[in-house]
């Protein structure tokens, strides 16, 4: 009987281009898009700034190139570097069943690899359609999810970036079972990371888990060994997150027969993903209702237990860092009240000190409705109630702009792709980078594409 690694490592060594089908692989691109967008959104942030000196302290081959700078590095430092940089912002894909993901932090882990082995642009879309899947899976497995017991979603993170850096290295399925065993024994990470007062560690956390899975295949490459039942073994991911109910066969059952990826969303808004119905929700109460943001008396904001805890404790009402802000519904809500909608430039630190939003704040009352809470994770309904001298204009929503169900086209991902990389990147070079990223299949080596990912401002 194989493990369930061993089982992954099969599926990852047969995985070919031909056999995914036009949709999952034009979402393919379409992360792929977004997640440069992000990245270059952040290259000149103090802490991904504070992040690329500490990997040019450390040195080292340069074997694959950072995003924005363009300077190579070590795999493992350029897969942590760009990593970071896609999550900095908060603004790249949300996938959320048990568990919420943001399977685009492991791209990375295909390019650095893909990079420094000279893949094709088709090997790299299959490493991409590999990390989703895997990561996706994984997701769904655990009931409630890991996170709900108090564990982070790098966890399960930590099993599948050493599957995509394998396959792109080269390993055979002995050795990426192994990486898998390396990473997924030594990296879990503590949902205190976004809980409560917010670190840089809120968006380094998966990163880390990613740059792990690139080291555990190149220790594995090398003959390192780890464990083969790191699933199911004794003392493994099952036995010691007994809280939550594993349902082993999502993780296994019709493997290559339908690609998750197609069920992921973007975010089109950079924050937190269960700020995202309210924002929506009170975007339209405003607009329909024609409401003007200086007589708004009261907002009131019914959303999950877990909504009202973690995004709304007494430091959410006085955010001044971008960390704690995007984490805000309270500064979200008022953001989107004030200035019709919420951007990247709203958590900038000059934004954090705006006179009119922060009056807003003690206006923002959030409470958990045990309605919403019977519904989640299914439904992550929001109700945002807005009252004004003139009356009390109500709004419930249960799908934010991005989702599935109602998705980003192709223009209004284009857009932001561009409203991210418009300060690091050329008018002509985001054109060739779009059109790059369209015809990716046709692309002989990754380096040829990974070199226009480099600021020419």
């Amino acid at each position: 009987m194989e493990t369930i690694s061993q089982r992954w490592a099969k599926f990852a060594l047969g995985l070919h281009y031909d056999d995914i089908p036009p949709e999952a692989l034009e979402e393919a691109k379409r992360f792929l898009l977004d997640s440069v967008g992000c990245a270059l959104s952040a290259v000149d942030s103090k802490d991904m700034q504070a992040v690329f000196h500490y990997i040019q302290d450390l040195g080292g081959k340069e074997q694959a190139t950072i995003i924005g700078w363009g300077r190579k590095a070590n795999m493992p430092q350029t897969t942590l570097m760009n990593s970071l940089l896609i999550r900095a912002r908060d603004y790249n894909d949300i996938y959320w069943e048990q568990d919420p993901s943001h399977p685009s932090d492991i791209i990375p882990a295909a390019l650095s690899t893909g990079e420094f082995k000279e893949r094709s642009g088709k090997e790299i879309l299959v490493g991409i359609v590999l990390a989703y899947e895997l990561e996706m899976r994984l997701c769904q497995a655990a009931i409630p999810g890991v996170r709900e017991i108090g564990w982070h979603h790098a966890t399960l993170t930590q099993f599948v970036s050493p599957v995509v850096a394998g396959r792109m290295l080269g390993l055979n399925k002995e050795k990426i079972v192994a990486a898998v065993g390396i990473s997924g024994s030594s990296h879990f990470t503590l949902g205190g990371v976004v809980a409560g007062h917010l670190t840089n560690m809120k968006n380094t956390a998966d990163p880390l888990a990613v740059k792990a899975g690139v080291e555990a295949a190149l220790l594995a490459d090398k003959g390192y060994t780890g464990p083969v039942e790191v699933f199911e073994g004794k003392e493994g991911l099952f036995e010691v997150l007994d809280k939550v109910k594993w349902n082993k066969d999502i993780l296994l059952k019709g493997l290559g027969e339908k690609f998750l990826i197609t069920d992921c969303g973007y975010k089109a808004f950079p924050t937190e993903a269960l700020t995202h119905q309210p924002i929506t929700a009170t975007l339209e109460v405003m607009q329909e209702s024609h409401l003007d943001p200086h007589e708004v008396k009261e907002v009131l904001v019914e959303t999950t237990t877990r909504g009202a805890d973690i995004l709304s404790d007494p430091s959410k009402y006085k955010p001044t860092t971008k960390e704690t802000a995007d984490h805000s519904l309270p500064y979200c809500i008022a953001v989107a009240i004030a200035k019709g909608n919420v951007l990247p430039s709203d958590f900038e630190e000059e934004a954090l000190h705006d006179s009119f939003v922060l009056s807003l704040l003690n206006k923002i009352k959030v409470v958990a409705n045990s309605q919403i809470d019977s519904l989640f994770p299914k439904v992550k309904r929001a109700i945002v109630s807005i009252k004004t001298s003139k009356g009390v204009y109500k709004k419930q929503e249960d799908l934010a702009k991005g989702q599935p169900k109602r998705p980003l086209s192709n223009e209004e991902l284009i857009s932001k792709f561009k409203a991210n990389a418009k300060r690091k990147i050329s008018s002509q070079r985001m054109e060739d980078i779009i059109k790059a990223t369209k015809e990716l299949e046709n692309v002989e080596n990754i380096e040829e594409y990974i070199r226009l990912l480099a600021s020419d401002k």
